[in-house]
């Protein structure tokens, strides 16, 4: 039987050999040595139900041994060249994304991680218009670059503190949401403040980059008119929507993409998580046109390995043959359904229930931030007791994330709304 060191042993590493910044959840947290699907084992063998896919990346499930066959099998027979050489399995999977990008997107650079697509949307969208500018939203979250930190919102992701004050390479205008609005009024003002921007510098702005909805602001969903008329008012000033779909890709909000939700088609969109369920790859996509500016040579050394490619390739075939953007929006439904249940008997608690498909946060105590970040907390721990892995984010870190492996269960959804009814009432 293996031997494992346990979570004193791991955390007493950490302290020694990690940055301090690197945080975990949990005052009491488990050793993670296994997974299968939406399942999570400790090293003590207690099993987890997992409702946060390690923030939506695993949305085909932990270890899905359909995926990881095909993993496996090119890890053994070719396991990395980089672009510079000739593989299939890269083409063959540009190929396939081609066939489920939102409209005329056809073109794909390979990368590894939702940072660098991000990073090199941005500089595409640079190449493209040969203007310095872009505007991005309040409490958004693109990355850890410098670029993407640069237009990343909220900021506890904003480490530099030398990162360009707004008005400078970046604008940043209101967010479609404000507590004590609603959905209209908020997208509304969000809408006055793109018209004002683009009226005083509109020929200066290559892209707005924006998550179609925020996941780490806090699961923000935006009227259904609201990026139709984005897209439109940017046309007319030929500046790009990048659209930031790293969380929201892949079926989570039940559509491939969430900008087909609204029939939006971006410029470019970016991708990561769930697209290797686990195995990193990454990439940002865009038409032939806009593609075209980018022509001076250029590489991602491990973008498009072969093995990432393989396992990407697995997983669209895993998402179709299982209809897993339809079971989304099913299941989403249910789930979503059972919280509001809880919030009407959960008032003085449950502020707000919101989001699309199985991307859901449930916002506590949205009256006093503080207190809501508190109970978060107290329910990750209980309901970690009780076999239940959920996450938070929130700009207060106050809200509750429900993103679960999409083949999550119906069973698994009533077993864990039983279990947050129960930790409601306990904390």
């Amino acid at each position: 039987m293996q031997q494992y060191i346990g979570p004193e042993g791991i955390l007493s590493k950490r302290g020694q050999y990690f940055y301090p910044c690197t945080s975990y959840f949990y005052r009491n947290p488990p050793q993670l040595v296994k997974g299968e699907m939406q399942y999570l084992y400790g090293h003590d063998g207690k099993c987890y139900t997992d409702f946060f896919a390690g923030v939506s990346v695993v949305a085909s499930g932990h270890c899905n041994p359909e995926i990881a066959e095909r993993t496996a099998e090119q890890l053994k027979t070719l396991q990395h060249t980089c672009t510079i050489y000739l593989t299939q399995p890269n083409v063959d999977l540009a190929e396939r994304l081609a066939g489920v990008l939102p409209g005329k997107l056809s073109r794909t650079f390979f990368v590894n991680s939702g940072s660098e697509a991000n990073e090199g949307a941005l500089l595409l969208a640079r190449l493209h218009t040969k203007r310095r500018g872009f505007i991005a939203l309040e409490q958004g979250l693109h990355g850890r670059t410098y670029l993407t930190m640069s237009v990343t919102g909220l900021k506890m992701w904003r480490s530099d503190p030398q990162l360009a004050e707004s008005g400078e390479d970046v604008t940043f205008i209101p967010r479609p949401y404000e507590p004590g609005l609603s959905k209209d009024e908020a997208a509304r003002r969000s809408i006055g403040a793109l018209k004002k921007v683009l009226e005083e510098k509109g020929h200066e702005i290559a892209a707005m980059i924006a998550e179609p909805i925020q996941g780490n602001g806090g699961m923000i969903v935006p009227p259904d008119w609201y990026f139709p008329e984005v897209k439109s008012l940017l046309e007319q000033y030929g500046i790009l929507l990048i659209a930031d779909e790293i969380q929201t890709g892949f079926g989570r909000t039940g559509r491939m993409f969430a900008m087909d939700l609204w029939g939006v088609e971006p410029d470019i969109v970016t991708m990561a998580k769930a697209l290797g369920s686990g195995i990193p790859v990454a990439a940002f996509a865009s038409t032939d046109e806009i593609a075209a500016s980018f022509n001076k040579p250029s590489a991602s050394t491990f973008g498009g390995n072969p093995v990432s490619s393989a396992t990407a390739l697995a997983v669209l075939d895993y998402i179709e043959s299982h209809s897993l953007a339809e079971r989304a929006e099913r299941l989403g439904d249910l789930l979503k359904s059972g919280l509001q249940e809880l919030a009407g008997r959960y008032p003085d608690m449950i502020s707000e229930v919101r989001g699309a498909g199985l991307m859901i946060g449930v916002e506590l105590c949205a009256e006093d931030s503080e207190r809501g970040a508190v109970l978060v907390d107290d329910l990750l721990e209980e309901m970690k007791d009780r076999g239940f892995i959920i996450g938070k984010n929130g700009v207060g870190r106050n809200v509750l994330a429900f993103q679960p492996p999409l083949v999550i269960t119906e069973d698994d959804i009533r077993e864990m709304l039983s279990a947050l009814s129960a930790s409601l009432s306990s904390v």
